[in-house]
């Protein structure tokens, strides 16, 4: 069966779904490996590199759907401005397709898929077991968002992140907040703390609370006596009206006091939960800065505008995109081992093996032979 990794089309985007080693581990399982031309050049890796790993390079991507079975992606099929066609008009009627897709939202492209009869995986989809996590693209790239985040509220702030002792004075340490402790919030408190942060954390589940204190933290808790927040799958799901009440309260609070909040609620396939309304902000103090990682679901600050950097009475307020593809380097290399080590599970033998028992393999489809067979994702189609 022939893989196909393209070069990714989406502005800004440096990732790529496989790097050599893992364009090696997808050859010995028997699969053949086709890569468009360039696809590595925003990871540094250059078609030399891909061919010593026995890959084979495609000049055009009209030559490299030709071929494909399987297609291996960062993000979901766009339209190719330059080519004037949609990348899902190239790939054949009845191949596969694996990226991050956010179905529920991108319904039209489902729609797109079904037409095309292709089985389409997301990467978003795959369930969070244990059997599951060397595939769980979600936290190895939320880990990078995480790390990240701290860096760009640094550059922001005007204030050092560490306590300092100097000639000229003491400078008290940057007091850090992160809302939401899962894969992100826990790597950007890490991060806070090498630098030096006195740092804070809140989740809505009062599990994390013990990880959170682990790497130096204190965590900020709502009192309550029910199991709000705590989902299926190891993520947070929406709280009750009275719960965002008393959670907004204590939060506004803590928010005024901090240089930097960092907020990470990201619900998948929601919108993003609003954390910090307006009125919030502007009882932060001058010069405080929040970066928002819930930007590609709208944002958890109701003033954030995805994609962009801006500010509000002296408060710095970033919705960047695709933080993870600001160190594509890494980002690529742990998003190609979660992709091989799908692609090596659903293809055992060098093709697929559809076991709709698997709830691996069932988990991550959402469609085939222009059937939709995500529940979530049907859904969203009929409304």
């Amino acid at each position: 069966m022939i893989v196909a990794i393209p070069k990714e089309i989406a502005p800004g985007e440096n990732r790529v779904a496989a790097v050599p080693a893992t364009v090696k581990e997808l050859i010995k399982k028997g699969l053949e490996v086709h890569v468009e031309t360039g696809a590595g050049e925003g990871s540094f890796i250059p078609d030399a590199d891909y061919e010593k790993a026995g890959a084979v390079i495609e000049k055009t991507p009209a030559d490299l759907y030709a071929a494909a079975e399987f297609v291996l992606k960062v993000n979901h099929p766009l339209m190719n401005e330059k080519l004037g066609q949609h990348e899902i008009d190239l790939v054949k009627e009845g191949s596969a397709i694996l990226s991050f897709f956010q179905t529920t939202k991108e319904t039209e492209l489902v729609k797109l898929y079904q037409k095309r009869k292709i089985t389409g995986f997301s990467m978003t989809l795959i369930p969070r077991t244990t059997l599951a996590q060397k595939m769980d693209a979600l936290s190895s790239q939320s880990n990078i968002a995480g790390y990240k985040s701290v860096l760009m509220g640094a550059v922001h702030l005007g204030v050092f992140m560490p306590l300092l002792m100097t000639a000229a004075g003491t400078i008290p340490p940057a007091k850090v907040l992160i809302l939401g402790a899962g894969v992100a919030g826990l790597q950007a408190i890490a991060t806070a703390k090498r630098l030096g942060a006195q740092v804070e954390a809140f989740d809505v589940r009062p599990v994390v609370k013990e990880q959170v204190e682990s790497l130096g933290a204190k965590f900020v808790e709502v009192e309550t006596d029910t199991t709000e927040g705590v989902g299926e799958g190891g993520y947070a799901k929406e709280t009750s009206d009275e719960y965002k009440r008393k959670q907004q309260a204590l939060i506004k609070t803590h928010i005024a006091k901090s240089d930097l909040v960092i907020t990470t609620a990201l619900i998948p396939g929601r919108p993003a939960p609003i954390l910090i309304p307006e009125d919030v902000v502007d009882a932060m103090k001058p010069g405080a800065v929040i970066v928002d990682l819930a930007a590609e679901n709208g944002g958890n600050c109701s003033l954030t505008t995805p994609g962009s950097v801006i500010r509000r009475n002296g408060v710095t307020i970033d919705g960047t995109l695709n933080i993870p593809g600001s160190m594509p380097v890494h980002a690529s290399q742990l998003y190609a081992k979660n992709v091989s080590a799908f692609v090596t599970y659903l293809c055992p033998e060098g093709k697929l093996n559809l076991n709709f028992e698997d709830e691996i393999i069932s988990g991550a489809m959402f469609t085939h032979n222009g059937e939709v067979t995500h529940a979530a994702t049907q859904k969203a189609l009929s409304k």
